[in-house]
């Protein structure tokens, strides 16, 4: 690629490195000092744009105010939530061929009938595991499927939640370096995820049956 054309990769190029030098030398240390409001714009961040490893920062703020963990995982699960919605909205603004360019029919079919038999579970499981699990293809594939907003919202939340709730506990029993345990025994904390994600399916399906009964009596 010769002439103008790779002087515009060149700028572009150059543009975002500048982009992302400032996100981490200013944006990122200032906001950070924001506290839970802080924990939960980073959050919003790292959902709609800019990646960034949100266990390691959750694990500092939880570290440093220990007393107020929760708050600081309920900010960013919301946080988390609202930045979904970019990428949601990118996939309900016809995403369908961009996903499928990215992934092959088979896959793209086992997702769409994930969200037809559970959405809400479809978004929430993936919501609850840890990087490099790939949350924002299932986000897109929530808007690429109209699943409702509400609900979608609610699902990215209660996953979160879940996800930074374990990340607490380890933080506060084993300090900051929580994070690595995470990281490398990855495998490990999605089995046990996907255990009482599958105990809480069982169980909301047998209290559905129950109350469908009671219905027909």
């Amino acid at each position: 690629m010769d002439g103008p054309e790779a002087g515009k990769g060149t700028f572009l190029k150059q543009f975002f490195i500048r982009i992302m030098g400032w996100w981490k030398l200013a944006a990122l240390p200032a906001l950070a000092k924001l506290g839970f409001w802080g924990a939960g714009a980073i959050a919003l961040l790292d959902s709609s744009t800019i990646p960034v490893p949100m266990d390691a920062i959750l694990a500092v703020y939880i570290w440093n105010d220990k007393g107020h963990f929760w708050l600081y995982v309920v900010m960013a699960a919301i946080g988390s939530a609202i930045g979904g919605l970019l990428p949601y909205w990118l996939g309900r603004a016809g995403g369908e061929l961009f996903l499928l360019k990215r992934i092959d029919r088979a896959r793209f079919d086992r997702i769409r009938l994930r969200f037809e038999r559970q959405e809400f579970l479809a978004v929430m499981i993936p919501s609850m595991l840890p990087p490099p699990a790939p949350w924002k293809m299932f986000i897109f594939a929530a808007g690429v499927f109209e699943m409702r907003v509400v609900p979608f919202m609610l699902a990215v939340v209660a996953g979160r939640t879940i996800r930074w709730l374990v990340l607490s506990l380890l933080v506060l029993r084993f300090g900051p370096e929580a994070v690595d345990l995470v990281e490398h025994h990855s495998l490990v904390l999605v089995a046990v995820v996907g255990v009482l994600a599958l105990l809480g399916f069982g169980w909301w399906w047998i209290k559905k049956k129950r109350s469908g009964k009671l219905m027909e009596d």
